[in-house]
């Protein structure tokens, strides 16, 4: 390589370096403008059910009952002793083994949404289905309106490799599987990329949960 030839390309690596250094722009608030660090918090705008990224100063206004937006929470919840049959998952009707559930306080009812390479896609959901599985698995009634939602995952269970797995967790974390399914899905069978972001989005779920739930009954001992 002669030496303009090694200076050209010096000058093409540099380019490179300067590319690579450049900082991504800067992620604001959808209400005030200010600049988001990666960890901000999130509103949903209840009518359309859309998310906005907020500042921390603007979030904490919609902290109660909001009328347009509320603030969606932070908590993870594992639910390992969480009641629902095969068949009582078969009557809900929904066509892939993962769904989503939250109650929308402007429709006055539970809302069910199952992933899908187009997007949410919602599934009719009877009253009372519902309001069976609420009273075996009373920490449904917990559930914060809107800005939470019960996960339930039964691919691997349908497989046979793995138990179910049942969350309560913030509504954004929600549409973020529904964005990640939309965005990696290929073909019929959805290919091995898509598959391999839901195991980390679920390790992810696993690590940031906290188990909760009603312990299984234990039959006391008799004494005689």
């Amino acid at each position: 390589m002669s030496a303009g030839q090694f200076a050209s390309s010096a000058d093409g690596f540099g380019a490179l370096r300067q590319f690579a250094r450049r900082e991504r722009p800067l992620e604001r608030c959808e209400l005030c403008s200010v600049g988001l660090r990666p960890d901000h918090p999130h509103l949903i705008e209840l009518a359309q059910r859309k998310l906005l990224c907020t500042c921390e100063a603007c979030a904490i206004l919609f902290s109660g009952q909001g009328v347009k937006f509320k603030r969606v929470p932070r908590r993870v919840r594992s639910l390992p002793n969480f009641n629902l049959s095969d068949a009582e998952w078969n009557g809900l009707m929904i066509p892939i083994n993962m769904a989503f559930f939250f109650r929308s306080s402007l429709e006055d009812r539970v809302v069910a949404l199952y992933p899908s390479p187009a997007g949410a896609t919602e599934s009719l959901l009877a009253l009372e289905s519902w309001n069976e599985i609420v009273t075996r698995n009373p920490i449904l009634n917990e559930m914060e309106s809107d800005v939470e939602g019960l996960l339930v995952n039964r691919l691997g269970y349908s497989r046979g490799y793995s138990a179910p797995e049942y969350y309560l967790l913030p509504i954004d974390e929600c549409y973020k599987l529904v964005g990640l399914i939309r965005m990696h899905w290929k073909g019929l069978s959805g290919g091995t990329e898509v598959w391999r972001e839901l195991g980390e989005c679920f390790k992810s779920l696993r690590e940031r949960s906290v188990e909760v739930g009603d312990a299984p009954r234990v039959e006391e001992e008799s004494h005689a």
